[in-house]
């Protein structure tokens, strides 16, 4: 995980997908299910790797994932993506998770991840991600 040495920490990358954890997708504990949010990660990423691949993408693989603090239903949570690297059909994509509460004043860090996907064609082939603008 990384730490971060200033008093106000923020989140790396771009906000990509922020939704709502309801009852639903909660454990008997009442915290939101880690399935749940790897799903959300996942779509975070993918929706930014379809933007720069222009077209179809497919997860595969993930780094490890270490989980901060639960997650509860009602928050509102971000999932915040950066490119890391590209490369000739695949991208690296770190995904951070933040959240803030009902009752809180400050959003806190969840979890962060790093998904790497590659192009694929109409067929499911993998392709080249097209040449980024500088």
């Amino acid at each position: 995980m990384t730490a971060y040495d200033d008093d106000k920490p923020k989140p790396r990358g771009d906000l990509t997908l922020q939704v709502v954890p309801l009852p639903q997708d909660t454990n008997a504990n009442g915290d939101v299910f880690a399935g749940w949010l790897v799903k959300q990660m996942d779509i975070a990423a993918a929706t930014m790797a379809g933007r720069i691949s222009l077209g179809r993408n497919a997860t595969v693989a993930m780094d490890r994932m270490e989980f901060l603090s639960p997650l509860r239903v009602g928050s509102q949570v971000g999932c915040y993506c950066e490119l890391v690297d590209i490369g000739r059909s695949s991208m690296k994509i770190h995904v951070e998770v933040w959240t803030l509460d009902r009752t809180a004043k400050h959003p806190r860090k969840v979890t962060e991840g790093r998904f790497v996907y590659v192009a694929i064609d109409e067929h499911g082939r993998i392709r080249e991600v097209p040449e980024q603008p500088a």
